[in-house]
Parts: structure tokens; C-alpha cells; sequence
């Protein structure tokens, strides 16, 4: 037939093209090939139509076990921490500060993004200390472009410490490449200006950190730092002490 027998074809392309139509199904309705279809409709301006509804791929069977795995071990964790004692919600704010929080004398300073950290955070240290409640303080680290009333609020909650003592926020300039929407709230610095309290929970980082570590525990420890570097293929065992 030749090309010049498809002229109604070549403007049906065009019409349907200007539709949105994508070059597959052009092809497909008017029974041409796709390089004929790219041939007559690449100079037409494209109408873009509503995007078809796909749906969300299923998991697969590792991803189904490693989601399982995930939730098994969450509840494992949850039960074998168990409720802590006065003790053990002691010991356990003094290392999350030994990680987390500031060491330069004069201020506590905690700082996260975490919600479940910083509530711990203002918990413990409202149990163990005389706190003076109009010394705390709050300030949002938060990417331009985010709602920072949202942010006070959602922190003021969190913390309960009023809007009144959030100072002023840092606003970073979001990085293209970076994920920012993750943290939709940005980071907190919850500080309590006491040198007191600041000393007394260092002391207890280093009460914690200087003390001895029961025999049988670091007898684990040790063994599975020597089993590591057997079952490891390099270093080769014995290359050492060459």
C-alpha cells in the first residue's frame, strides 16, 4: 500500500496522540508498527491525561519473612525488656545520655528527632531530679519549607514544656538530594540550665561506664570476639603473629 496509502492512519495517530495516548496503544488501535506511529505523531504536543491507577506490588516471600522476622523480634524485645523497675529506668536514661546527650558542663542538653527518645528523655530525668520547671527549654532544628507551628505544637506535646519556652528555631536549607519529609517535625534540643543537675547525671555516665563488668558476662563477650575472627576469612587466623 505504501506510505502514502495510510494518510488517514498517520492523522489518527496525531489525533489520538494529542489525546494523551501513549505510542504502544496508538500502534496497537490502528494496527501499525510502533516506529510509524514515532514517525508521524513526534511533532504533536501531548495532552497528558489522568495517570492510571496501578496497584501496590504484593511482597514476595523473603520480604514476607523478613516483615515477619521484624515483628517476631519487636515482641520478643518487648518481653524480655518487660516493665522497668526504678533501677533499671535509672540505669537506662544515664546510658541513653551517656549516647545522646551533651557533656559541656553547666547545661543538660538532650537532642533527637526520635518522639519515643526525647518523651524518655523528659520522663526520666522528671523522676530522678528536682526539676524546676520554668528552666526547661526547647529548640527545633526544622528544613525551611516544613510547618514550624505544626512543629511546636507536636514538640510542646511530646515534651510537655509550653510554646512559651521554645526559642527561636534553626531553619536548614533542604538539601535536593536529601530526604527532608522524613523528619516532618525536624530535630528537638530539650536543655535544663542547672550545673548541678549536669554534674550529678555525669557522674552517674561515669559511675556507669567505670563499673565492673560481671565474669561471666565479659567471658561471652570475649568468646564471641574470638569466634568472629575464626569463622572470618581475613584476617587468617594466626596472621597476627607473623
Amino acid at each position: 500500500m505504501g506510505y502514502r496509502g495510510k494518510l488517514a492512519e498517520r492523522e489518527e495517530a496525531r489525533r489520538l496522540r494529542a489525546l494523551g495516548r501513549t505510542m504502544p496503544e496508538i500502534a496497537g488501535t490502528l494496527g501499525v508498527s510502533r516506529s510509524s506511529v514515532s514517525l508521524w505523531a513526534r511533532d504533536v504536543p501531548v495532552t497528558l491525561g489522568p495517570r492510571r491507577v496501578t496497584r501496590p506490588r504484593q511482597p514476595n516471600a523473603l520480604e514476607r519473612a523478613k516483615q515477619a522476622e521484624i515483628a517476631d523480634l519487636l515482641e520478643a524485645g518487648r518481653a524480655r525488656i518487660g516493665e522497668l523497675g526504678e533501677r533499671e529506668l535509672l540505669v537506662a536514661g544515664v546510658a541513653l545520655y551517656a549516647g545522646e546527650g551533651s557533656k559541656t558542663d553547666g547545661r543538660v542538653r538532650f537532642t533527637n528527632s526520635s518522639p519515643a527518645m526525647i518523651g524518655f528523655f523528659c520522663a526520666w530525668l522528671r523522676a530522678f531530679f528536682a526539676v524546676d520547671e520554668s528552666r526547661l527549654r526547647l529548640r527545633i532544628y526544622l528544613h525551611q519549607g516544613l510547618d514550624l507551628d505544626a512543629a511546636c505544637d507536636y514538640w510542646s506535646t511530646i515534651t510537655a514544656i509550653p510554646r512559651s519556652r521554645i526559642g527561636k528555631p534553626y531553619r536548614a536549607v533542604p538539601d535536593a538530594g536529601i530526604r527532608h519529609n522524613k523528619h516532618q517535625f525536624g530535630c528537638v534540643s530539650v536543655s535544663y540550665s542547672c550545673a548541678r543537675t549536669h554534674r550529678a547525671i555525669m557522674g552517674l555516665v561515669h559511675g556507669l561506664l567505670s563499673c565492673d563488668v560481671p565474669s561471666g558476662v565479659a567471658q561471652l563477650a570475649e568468646q564471641a570476639t574470638v569466634n568472629r575472627k575464626v569463622v572470618g576469612s581475613s584476617p587468617t587466623p594466626g596472621a597476627q603473629g607473623r
